[in-house]
């Protein structure tokens, strides 16, 4: 099987790269080729997907399966369309879980859930994305795939506030510092290791029962944020000192985090996987939080200039905290 990632060596899809290669699938990478990130087994095709000027090499190559990681609007998606079909067998395109209705009218979410997030940018253009989509499957029969992660990890930190990119609640946690946990830290959530993720979008890669159906893939783990939090900190051997603090209220006095705390993390959510099992009868999440937590602190603790410290987000922490203490 012959496959195309877009993008292939991140956060995500880099795990699904070494899947697709152990399991004998022929990988190519389209990329820019400045990435520092060498996947052992995968021919890389140099090229800026938004320049077709650059698109040469790539244009004479039919394949299995396209999967885009890097889509986001309307406007990437007709592009792919143009590009690609009558050119593939399987076009997936990577959406993501925050399009699921915010606020939520029921705490679990399947696939049927409806899309409708007005409260961050990123999640209402990724639900137009698969409107169009979904509209070019109907009228044309291109062969479209949806797959929708939720907050997943493998080389960044899955936390609110001063994590995922940045370093900055870890080093506040080491430093005895204060952190902050959003609302009274019992909501629920689920938190998904990359190699899990991996084990179903692989097993999605050419099969053909899939094409026209949404699949989110996730963790079966449901834990509170205090309990993540609380992980996190005994994986890095210290305890954290909490404050807890509303999240509207949060966002008040930095609304930087409104699209990822108000439109997506401040509320409970419990994700069925039963459809994702059932086209892919292998797939099972193994990794607790526990186990891969430690797996990605010690990553960083190999590659200590990923460990950034944002100063802007610092200033955020401590207003937020400054604000807090003066109510």
């Amino acid at each position: 099987m012959k496959v195309l990632f877009i993008g292939g060596t991140g956060n995500i899809s880099g795990a699904s790269s070494r899947l697709a290669i152990s399991r004998g699938i022929e990988l190519y990478h389209l990329n820019r080729g400045t990435s520092p990130i060498r996947i052992e087994g995968v021919k890389t095709i140099t090229g800026d997907i938004n320049k077709p000027k650059t698109l040469t090499e790539l244009r004479i190559h039919q394949w299995d399966v396209v999967v885009n990681w890097i889509a986001f609007t309307v406007e990437d998606i007709e592009r792919d369309i143009s590009l690609f079909e009558g050119r593939t067998k399987q076009y997936i395109f990577i959406s993501s879980a925050s399009c699921y209705q915010t606020p939520l009218s029921y705490p679990i979410i399947t696939e049927s859930t409806p899309l409708k997030n007005n409260l961050w940018d990123y999640s209402h253009n990724k639900i137009l994305a698969e409107d169009r989509l979904t509209q070019a499957y109907r009228d044309k029969g291109f062969p479209m795939t949806i797959v929708r992660p939720s907050l997943t990890y493998e080389t960044v930190i899955p936390i609110a506030i001063g994590g995922f990119n940045e370093y900055n609640t870890p080093q506040r946690i080491l430093d005895g510092k204060e952190i902050i946990i959003h609302g009274d830290g019992t909501s629920l959530w689920t938190v998904t290791h990359a190699e899990d993720f991996a084990k179903g979008l692989v097993g999605l890669l050419g099969l053909t029962q899939a094409i026209g159906h949404a699949f989110h893939i996730t963790s079966d783990e449901v834990l509170t944020w205090n309990m993540i939090y609380k992980i996190l900190a005994d994986s890095l051997g210290c305890e954290a000192k909490i404050v807890h603090i509303a999240s509207d209220f949060i966002c008040k006095i930095a609304p930087d985090f409104t699209g990822t705390l108000l439109a997506d993390k401040a509320e409970s959510v419990i994700f069925d996987n039963t459809k994702i099992k059932t086209f892919v009868h292998d797939f099972k999440a193994t990794i607790p939080f526990a186990l891969g937590i430690k797996r990605t602190l010690s990553w960083l603790d190999e590659n200590p200039d990923e460990k950034v410290i944002n100063p802007s987000t610092e200033n955020q922490i401590e207003a937020i905290l400054k604000a807090h203490y003066s109510l």
